[in-house]
């Protein structure tokens, strides 16, 4: 999911290779699993805190929106509190999915969404295509979907609609892994490279999360 980084390269700008992305996002993975891991530890289930990470996450990425807009950069230092903030936020929810399917479909669905990601971003970084072309067909899809979403918080989804829903949430951020990859892949700007990475790190947590939700569907375990 791409929020705005520097299009052109300066010449006096160090260019970071792809690699360096990947191994940032490992590790924003990483800081997002253990506050996970602290926030089901140490917070009661229900606690406000939880809606507060959400609200303050949303609040980050429309100020990192702003920041870009206005031609600075954000740094790591926002990459890794973004990054805690999103796996705090999201404990319970993967929590719940544990409870519901079990900790082997969990971890099944968090492989499933590694390997794709190896693979996609593998052809993305060698395809002839730079897959610019899905850039305005998958920003329609996601504000769909955030407004399916919100629609769903509401009014209960039939079994189609949440079926079709979770496919072309999968699909979209299918799409924005190809899209964001294909950006970058050669070579980021040093000062765009935290938001490069926060954009990629949305990508994988999106499709995780989309992927839980299908296995959900598929053993009968979908509450919507």
């Amino acid at each position: 999911m791409t929020y705005p980084v520097q299009g052109s390269f300066p010449y006096a700008e160090k260019v970071e290779p792809l690699g360096k992305l990947i191994f940032h996002l490992g590790m924003s993975l990483l800081v997002a699993a253990l506050a996970g891991i602290l926030g089901i530890a140490f917070v009661p289930a229900g606690s406000p805190l939880f809606f507060l990470a959400v609200v303050v996450e949303l609040a980050m990425i429309v100020g990192a929106v702003i920041v870009r807009a206005r031609g600075g950069a954000v740094g790591y230092g926002f990459l890794y509190a973004f990054t805690a903030v999103t796996g705090f936020a999201l404990a319970f929810p993967v929590y719940a999915y544990v409870s519901v399917l079990g900790g082997q479909l969990v971890a099944a669905a968090a492989g499933i969404t590694a390997v794709s990601f190896l693979v996609l971003s593998a052809y993305a970084s060698r395809a002839e295509s730079d897959f610019s072309f899905l850039g305005g067909f998958l920003l329609v899809g996601t504000i769909g979907l955030v407004l399916v979403g919100l629609l769903g918080l509401f009014l209960p989804m039939g079994p189609l609609v949440n079926y079709v829903y979770t496919i072309g949430g999968i699909a979209i951020f299918t799409g924005w892994i190809l899209y964001d990859i294909s950006q970058y892949r050669n070579g980021i700007p040093a000062r765009d490279l935290p938001m490069a990475v926060v954009n990629v790190f949305l990508d994988v947590v999106n499709l995780f999360l989309f992927i839980l939700r299908l296995m959900a569907i598929l053993t009968g375990n979908s509450r919507s």
